[in-house]
């Protein structure tokens, strides 16, 4: 599979704000203003009104979305109260019912917002592109002011530019190699260990046998 660059030419029909750091870069905030079908978690609600945003809808159990906010997006309000899953695993889930998403034909879901604020939640959010990945079928892309996120499992083409910095997050593979980058990666068995590394040319090229994560920065070293 073939994962492309970002850039504000970069289009993506379902996106989901989160409600961790609000974007201030261009990537990130031309994703929500060009996405087709926006999904806010609960209080993110907040970032779409400040920016002029009209969500699809607000997903999530309802414990933070302001009174004046819920009335004034009254019928965009879903309200899933169970705690099984966090409000960014709700809103995930109730993209994946509209008639407009297709697993078959483009399984992206584009994540924004979903850093940053507090680490427990971080963490978490960053965790959950595996699971989005292996268990829900789908293409998770998560993406910061820095750069962005992407969930593979197996062989993989990741398009690079030189001196872009790259970051190899090993989760179960026991086989993972590469050319393209500066530092020949490994099946590393600690997740640091395969972070900074950086791309010499277009591509870099993986050859593996589980799922991981790859971090690629928006601006060169």
């Amino acid at each position: 599979m073939n994962y492309p660059l970002l850039n504000l030419q970069s289009r993506f029909s379902h996106v989901v704000l989160a409600d961790g750091d609000a974007p201030q870069r261009d990537i990130p905030c031309s994703l929500l203003t060009h996405a087709d079908h926006l999904v806010c978690c609960d209080r993110a609600a907040q970032t779409a009104f400040h920016r002029g945003l009209v969500p699809t809808a607000i997903v999530g159990d309802g414990d933070s979305i302001p009174d004046e906010l819920r009335e004034h997006f009254s019928g965009l309000w879903h309200q899933i109260a169970e705690q099984d899953y966090n409000d960014l695993t709700k809103a995930t889930r109730w993209v994946m019912q509209l008639p407009s998403f297709n697993m078959q034909t483009d399984p992206t879901i584009v994540y924004v917002g979903a850093t940053g604020k507090r680490e427990d939640h971080t963490l978490s959010n960053i965790s959950l592109m595996a699971y989005y990945l292996d268990e829900l079928l789908l293409n998770p892309v998560m993406v910061t002011d820095y750069g962005w996120f992407v969930a593979i499992h197996g062989d993989a083409t990741v398009e690079t530019f030189a001196r872009q910095q790259v970051s190899i997050f090993n989760l179960s593979c026991t086989r993972l190699q590469a050319t393209g980058l500066r530092w020949k990666p490994w099946a590393f068995d600690q997740l640091w260990q395969g972070s900074l590394n950086e791309a010499l040319a277009s591509e870099v090229k993986f050859l593996a046998d589980g799922t991981y994560l790859v971090y690629r920065t928006f601006d060169k070293k």
